[in-house]
């Protein structure tokens, strides 16, 4: 019988990656604590059988919630081999789970880029630490790209300093745009000549896109994810060098909603 994947958390990310999944023909569930078509709020449902479980959910409170607390499925899954966390978390938090994880369940951090319209179409990077032979064929069915990048906890580092880049492409995109608007420069214009130009980043170039591009910060939003991200960047800081990545979160934490320019701006 092949091997029950299971998705925890399946929200803007989770969502498209177990559809994903179900594509490739793969033996996969959901579960999520809100009720949501095609997946369960039964823990014990889930649980039952479950051999490799990947998380997606917020926050490390949430990981915990799932993996020993709430859900406690380190205990309730009595299947479980691997645990692949693809959450975005602090790579120190990460690395700790080793020491409270049963030896004989493996895991593998695979944390993932490309925001939901990349969830959606099965076109997520992933970035991966420890040994991933046998998700292989998952993070094949939901990405493009598969980076590994050393043993456990090294994706996850990776994740969260290419995070810390997206944040201050995000900061400055937007700071960008608003001194447009106020010069008279039209939207469109700008974004067409910076995806062929020097200041060319992927939120730029992907702006009509991605599903987050013009929100402005709210604690449970993107945005907000992105002010999180950072957070976990500055927790591997190599050195007191921090008043850049700083700046860039609070910058982050201040971004107002920007309509689209039909609506007025």
């Amino acid at each position: 019988m092949a091997d029950i994947i299971g998705v925890a958390g399946c929200g803007r990310m989770g969502a498209g990656m177990l559809a994903n999944l179900r594509k490739a023909g793969l033996n996969a569930r959901g579960y999520d604590i809100r009720p949501i078509a095609d997946v369960s709020n039964d823990i014990d449902q889930f649980s039952h059988g479950l051999n490799t479980l990947i998380t997606v959910v917020r926050d490390s409170d949430e990981t915990d919630a799932v993996l020993f607390h709430d859900q406690a499925l380190i205990t309730r899954a009595t299947s479980l081999r691997t645990i692949v966390i693809s959450s975005t978390l602090s790579p120190k938090y990460v690395k700790a789970l080793r020491t409270q994880v049963p030896d004989h369940i493996a895991l593998i951090d695979a944390p993932m880029s490309g925001a939901q319209v990349k969830a959606q179409a099965g076109t997520l990077t992933f970035m991966t630490g420890g040994d991933t032979t046998s998700i292989m064929s998952a993070l094949q069915a939901m990405g493009s790209e598969i980076h590994h990048m050393g043993d456990y906890g090294a994706g996850m580092t990776a994740k969260v300093l290419n995070n810390l880049l997206a944040a201050s492409n995000t900061a400055m995109t937007r700071l960008v745009l608003d001194w447009a608007d106020a010069a008279g420069v039209d939207e469109d214009k700008l974004l067409g000549l910076i995806h062929t130009a020097s200041g060319q980043n992927w939120l730029a170039s992907g702006f009509d896109e991605i599903e987050f591009a013009r929100d402005g910060y709210a604690p449970d939003n993107t945005i907000g994810i992105l002010v999180k991200d950072v957070a976990a960047a500055l927790d591997i800081a190599a050195d007191n060098n921090t008043s850049m990545p700083k700046a860039v979160q609070t910058a982050i934490r201040n971004l107002k909603p920007r309509p689209k320019p039909q609506d007025g701006s």
